[in-house]
């Protein structure tokens, strides 16, 4: 590829950062560098780690290169491309305060001056508005068009006036328009210049526009025009040029002719060279031309500096021409020369290019044609004289060249277009027609369009030499192409080249994801279809199979595809085996053998991004961008098949193009809503409808798409901006075709009813997007820890091996390939299947193998590579395969309370983990599996795997595990506690208990005698295959630390906090002191009420972050209960403000990553405190339960939600709290009766008085009728003595912080009621390091405290 050279400034403080942005994209883009940008984790995993990080480097040297030493000196310490491109968006697009105030200072305070340039004006009040943009700040249209029009001069007070009093409102866009309107008319006025050495002209015109049709009879009159009526002279023909329209006398041809015959006649006249002419008139009007006055007229153009409008005395050049009545140019000797009309000429220029000049005006008497400099240089264009040349550009392009004559005069080099053939042809040049051909046929090659010229099928437009396309370029760069192959096929369906295309990042307006084509090998033609998930390939390939045999009658032979299994399921082969196709397949990891394929995806995929960046359409309308490319394909000539196109080489007749529309170009529908109504509404031009004879069109207004064959396009202009956003999960979203066909046989025309709005043409029901199903609002207390932990195993996620393939290919293979074989000697030792024939009529369940990688304590021990043989159970049929699903998992408040049991009484604490845990379940159903990748048994390759036991990823497998490994603890004298099923205790005779935790496969095991623990490990390596971890480290992703000496035993999620800053990119964020400001007020009005938020919040990971945070509220931190509980509530539409209270508790995370639960030796036993918010929600003003209960001062169970019923009082609110509270309590009771039966509840603290009267006292039914029954269980629970609720101070009572946003104050003492506040570092040999604050402070989890606060 040869190497490209582009100019783009340095980027310093004075640089357009939005500007330069976009300008380094398209730079890095070219070098194929832009998914640096993203980061190296997001980089497309075909490539190496060696690839990524040399694109990185790459990329960041680009970055470097384009920064000035200013810039560089702020962000040289970035490693990579993407935290460069970053830091550069926080330096040059600042979004604090500060920069939103000077931005907004400079928008007031921007003034136009008298005199000085509107245009200037303009650009920098642009200019303002989009770096107030960058820094979101949005404005409303009206204020930002009033406040235009306040920085205006008095001079403008007409003008300000005129456009405040003719409308009701207005827009900036329109005060644009009006102000340069107004400045163009301002400036036709101008005063003659003192010298004398221009020609002026003043006056009026009368300009015949389309509004003026069928007027011209009342102008005569009125005596405003000459000459009789054009009506009149409709149907007569010029006897001289035999022109219609006018007869011999009003030929202006003729006149020429006479005036030219009779100055040759009188002879040259002496040239005026030091005369200057000046023309005035007294009349109101526009500021016209200036010229040396030459009997002789001229068929030369002057370049003049002293004009100030373009003239010629030439009729006959105009190509378009309007009358005017008023107007007169007096020379220098007072002689008047009248203005006759205004029009354009065209001129071919010195590089062979027709350019058209506009508003030229047309004087009779005028000697010479003139070109006026000053006219050009208000237009942008710029020009410079040279010996002897005079070269007029716009940037770097040269439009015009003038060469001094003998006369000083700078003369136009090139010659006016004129003839029969000017006013016949299109008035765009050959380049306009060229290119306007070159986005009709979506951005087609310039050889494709010689071909169609060639063959007279471009309306017999020629074609020349296509200039350089942005859109080609974006669209279509690409690397060094690999050789082709050859395919020599005699008939059409004799080999069919098939793909599939995505996903696409963003979803189709049908929610289509995906793209199938079908290439037919001997015509080319192609076929494509849109799939919403990979599993619609099977059905789409028969559906097009039937109808493709069925039009042609003729048989598919042969079809290649890749190795994807979406192309190789058991009933796509069957299919293919049953109908006699012969299957040809890629080598692995070769995608240049289906070369058909993969070449036409990249073809559609370029014209697609093509004609998006040409329509300015989002990319939610790639889909109908992708059809109307396999359209145009279609029509395309194909050097493949000798330069001809693929409908003619299918259909044996050529392909009609003279109903070619630009893709995305403005559309005019027509409708019939009423007699006063528009006949037409204005769309969007989204392709070809296969089947219909009529027009795909998308109506911006109604968000629908139109088919209509009454259609009016406008070509010309490409409309700039629509407010398509993407939002494909909104319910409204209208009917888009989910699956395009891009061709279909020609059907009969039928008479399409053009209605728009209400026509039931357009609603297409087959076709019509499902109902999205969104989560749930509110997650009771077992979901949201379910919830949690899938969202904790992405953040805990590794670069780990997706599939076999990658597992055996990466740099740490040996070692994924010893976990596999571990893991296929645990199956054959456990006899997991034996191997058969597959019984006729059974079907086989699919296995893949899943790759784990965990972290090891960091100084203690190292990763490990775990590999996990899966059955893909989603294939199983309910009722054939499996009945029950269900296994219980211990709560993680019974893991607290037996950690805070150990820590009172110094227990030992050990973990085991059950090998192949599932694999110890016994079936009682037959399934039958395919044998597991890499290891098919040589010689039995067809045979199955006939499932004795069960296994990881069947439906029953944990329910069965469960029932075994309940039977095996019952067998050895364990209970299983009634409170919680997972949880197995056993009383020795001496008094003491053995305590064991079950969470699927990982035990925690707990005993005052080591010796108790062995004999317990050696009873469960007899039954199942155990790996024996030693004393507890990790648990559910919480690491366990111990310090003997001081019995202190501490819960900590440090290294799951860290990775959830860093996930979330918030590890240099500022942190904050409070895990929720008070000044965040959240409800529902705050979620996204327009397209713009949508789109802002679907790239935003709220859900994900929620959570994250949500995991570590159920595993160690209480302290995040209120804030978790509150931003959890708008999951289902999340606004920036609910998004911002997310960070902050991301930010509160970070200032305190080392805090953790602390367990320690104390008398206290179990303790409960308990507080409620009155109407705390805003949204349906429910109150806010919170409560939490401690053993020995340290958190076990806690709890922050909102009431389900609506409280009538504070007194309520706080009843209801406490009904909570002593259910909770009644658990924990039962619990801690059957694991120690000393350690009993004793009070429950609320600081309400009157709730705590209203649970004893039953004399107060009126006013607690209305609240549900079963919260008046508690007075029953309190009469027995079961509970004791007790008064507390609302100062003393910490579960104030479980209910509500408190300053910070308030906040840190609340925590101040707890024990202390400790640091944990780990020593060399693994034993703790505490660095500790002591308050000696209760925070009401205890009556000696609870240890989670800010470090």
């Amino acid at each position: 590829m040869a190497s490209l050279k582009y100019e783009i400034p340095l980027l310093d403080r004075n640089t357009r950062f939005v500007l330069w942005q976009i300008k380094m994209q398209a730079v890095l883009a070219q070098m194929d560098l832009e998914d640096a940008l993203l980061g190296i984790d997001k980089m497309p995993s075909t490539l190496t780690d060696e690839e990524k990080k040399r694109k990185d480097r790459k990329a960041l040297t680009q970055l470097h290169l384009h920064l000035s030493n200013e810039i560089l000196q702020d962000v040289m310490k970035e490693k990579t491309a993407a935290a460069l491109w970053k830091r550069l968006e926080q330096i040059c697009m600042s979004k604090t305060l500060t920069s939103k105030l000077h931005m907004k200072q400079r928008l007031y305070a921007h003034r136009l001056e008298e005199g000085a340039s509107v245009h200037e004006h303009l650009t920098v009040f642009k200019e303002i508005l989009s770096n107030l943009e960058a820094v979101e700040v949005q404005y409303d249209k009206e204020d930002l068009g009033l406040i235009l029009l306040c920085s205006l001069p008095p001079s403008y007070s007409t003008f300000r006036d005129t456009i405040l009093y003719s409308r009701e409102s207005l827009t900036v866009d329109e005060v644009y328009d009006s102000l340069t309107s107004y400045d163009k008319m301002k400036h036709l006025v101008v005063k003659p210049d003192s010298q004398g050495e221009g020609l002026i002209v003043r006056g009026r015109q009368d300009r015949n526009t389309d509004d003026d049709r069928g007027r011209t009879q009342e102008r005569n009159h009125r005596g405003k025009s000459k000459g009789r009526s054009k009506s009149s002279n409709r149907g007569k023909t010029c006897n001289f040029c035999k022109k219609k329209g006018h007869i011999k006398s009003e030929c202006y041809k003729l006149q020429n002719k006479i005036k030219r015959e009779a100055a040759n006649q009188k002879g040259k006249q002496p040239e005026n060279s030091g005369e200057a002419d000046v023309v005035e008139d007294y009349s109101d009007g526009e500021l016209l031309v200036a010229s040396v006055n030459d009997s002789k007229v001229s068929e030369e153009w002057i370049l003049d500096s002293g004009c100030t409008f373009h003239m010629s005395p030439n009729r006959d050049w105009f190509t378009t021409y309007e009358t005017v009545s008023e107007g007169v140019v007096l020379m220098g000797n007072n002689a008047s020369c009248k203005i006759a009309g205004v029009g354009t000429i065209k001129v071919k220029m010195f590089d062979g290019v027709v350019r058209t000049l506009s508003d030229v005006r047309y004087v009779p008497k005028l000697k010479r044609n003139l070109i006026s400099l000053s006219t050009l240089d208000s237009k942008g264009y710029r020009y410079t004289a040279e010996s002897g040349v005079l070269k007029i550009s716009k940037g770097s392009l040269v439009v015009m060249k003038g060469q001094r004559k003998t006369a000083k005069l700078y003369v136009l080099q090139g010659s006016t277009v004129t003839g029969d053939a000017a006013v016949a042809s299109s008035s765009l040049s050959d380049d306009d027609i060229t290119k306007l051909w070159h986005m009709r046929l979506g951005h087609m090659s310039e050889n494709g369009m010689v071909e169609l010229s060639k063959r007279g099928l471009l309306d017999g437009q020629g074609i020349c030499k296509l200039n350089f396309c942005e859109h080609c370029v974006f669209g279509k760069q690409k690397r060094v192409r690999f050789t082709r192959g050859i395919h020599n096929t005699k008939e059409t369906l004799e080999y069919i080249h098939s793909d599939l295309w995505g996903p696409s990042r963003v979803p189709s307006r049908g929610g289509a994801n995906y793209m199938l084509t079908f290439i037919d090998d001997f015509s080319r033609k192609v076929w494509a279809f849109f799939l919403k998930q990979k599993s619609d390939v099977f059905s789409a390939f028969k559906s097009w199979k039937i109808m493709i045999e069925k039009q042609t009658g003729k048989q598919i032979k042969y079809l290649r595809t890749d190795n994807g299994l979406e192309f190789c399921s058991d009933e796509f082969n069957r299919l293919c085996k049953s109908e006699g196709i012969v299957r040809h397949l890629t080598v692995r990891h070769t995608p240049q053998q289906n070369g058909v394929a993969e070449r036409m995806n990249r073809t559609i995929m370029e014209k697609v991004r093509c004609m998006l960046s040409n329509a300015n359409l989002p990319k939610s309308f790639w889909a109908e961008a992708a059809s109307t490319a396999c359209f145009l394909i279609n029509r395309s000539p194909s050097v493949a098949i000798e330069k001809k196109t693929p409908q003619e080489v299918w259909s044996g007749n050529p392909a009609n193009y003279s109903d070619l529309k630009i893709f995305g170009c403005p559309a005019y529908a027509h409708v019939n809503n009423g007699k006063l109504e528009p006949r037409s509404i204005k769309c969007v031009f989204l392709g070809y409808k296969a089947g219909v004879k009529g027009y795909k069109l998308w109506c911006p207004e109604n968000r629908k798409v139109v088919i209509s064959r009454d259609v009016v396009f406008d070509e010309t202009a490409m409309l700039p901006n629509l407010s398509l956003k993407d939002c494909s999960n909104k319910e409204n979203q209208k009917q888009v075709e989910h699956q395009i066909n891009t061709e279909s046989t020609p059907q009969v025309s039928t008479k399409i009813d053009n209605r728009v709005a209400s026509s039931p043409q357009y609603s297409i029901a087959k076709n019509r997007t499902k109902r999205e199903i969104k989560p749930p609002k509110k997650y009771a207390e077992a979901d949201l820890v379910a919830y949690a932990l899938n969202v904790a195993e992405d953040i805990d996620a590794n670069q780990e091996p997706s599939n076999y393939s990658e597992a055996i290919s990466c740099e740490d293979s040996e070692k994924w390939m010893f976990a596999m074989q571990e893991e296929m000697e645990s199956l054959h030792k456990n006899k997991t299947w034996d191997l058969v024939k597959l019984p006729k009529g059974k079907k086989t369940v699919r296995c893949k193998w899943v790759f784990k990688k965990k972290e090891g304590t960091p100084g203690v021990e190292e990763p490990k590579y775990k590999a996990r043989l899966v059955a893909k159970g989603y294939s199983q049929v309910p009722g054939v395969d499996f009945t029950d699903v269900f296994s219980p998992v211990v709560k993680h408040s019974s893991i607290r309370a037996l950690l805070g049991i150990v820590a009172m009484h110094d227990l030992e604490l050990e973990q085991l983990d059950v090998k192949t845990a599932f694999l110890h379940g016994e079936l009682e159903e037959d399934i039958y599996m395919q044998q597991p990748e890499g290891f098919t048994v040589s010689e039995k390759e067809d045979y199955v795997c006939l499932l004795k036991k069960s296994l990881y990823g069947l439906k029953q497998s944990p329910r069965q595990w469960y029932k075994r490994f309940d039977s095996f603890m019952t067998s050895y004298d364990f209970k299983r506690s009634s409170f919680d099923s997972c949880v197995y205790f056993k009383k020795n005779n001496n008094g003491s208990f053995v305590y064991l935790l079950l969470y699927v496969d990982d035990m925690l095991i707990a005993a005052k005698d080591k010796g108790e623990i062995r004999k317990v490990k050696a009873q469960l390596s007899e039954e199942f295959e155990m790996k024996d971890l030693g004393p507890a480290k990790k648990i559910l992703g919480m690491e366990i630390l111990r310090d003997r000496k001081t019995s202190k035993l501490y819960l900590s999620q440090k290294g799951y906090i860290e990775k959830l800053l860093c996930r979330f990119n918030m590890r240099s964020a500022k942190p904050v002191s409070t895990p929720l400001a008070a000044h965040f007020r959240l409800s529902s009005a705050l979620s996204p009420q327009s397209d713009d938020e949508i789109e802002y919040m679907s790239h935003v990971p709220y859900s994900s972050a929620v959570g994250s945070l949500m995991y570590a509220m159920v595993c160690s931190r209480p302290d995040l209960s209120y804030a978790v509980s509150a931003v959890s509530r708008y999951m289902a539409n999340p606004g920036k403000e609910h998004w911002k209270a997310v960070q902050w508790i991301l930010r509160y995370l970070r200032g305190t990553t080392d805090v953790c639960l602390q367990f320690g030796r104390t008398e206290d036993g179990v303790i409960g405190y308990v507080d409620a918010d009155f109407a705390g929600d805003l949204d349906r003003r429910r109150s806010l339960t919170g409560y939490v209960f401690t053993i020995g001062g340290c958190a076990i169970s806690w709890k922050a939600t909102l009431q389900t019923t609506v409280a009538l009082s504070t007194t309520e609110a706080e009843y209801m709290a406490i009904t909570e509270a002593c259910k909770e309590a009644i658990w924990l009771k039962g619990l801690f009766s059957e694991l120690n039966e000393d350690l009993q509840i004793s009070t429950v603290f609320c600081d309400s008085q009157s709730a705590i009267f209203l649970t004893k006292d039953q004399m107060f039914h009126e006013r607690t009728k209305h609240i549900d029954v079963r919260y008046h269980f508690v007075r029953d629970i309190i009469a027995r003595g079961d509970i004791v609720v007790s008064k507390i101070s609302t100062h003393e009572n910490p579960a104030d912080m479980m209910t509500k946003s408190l300053p910070i104050t308030k906040f840190e003492h609340c925590l101040d009621l707890g024990s202390y506040t400790c640091k944990i570092t780990l020593t060399g040999d693994g034993i703790p390091q505490l660095t500790c604050i002591s308050f000696d402070f209760k925070i009401g989890f205890g009556a000696s405290g609870f240890s989670i606060s800010d470090t």
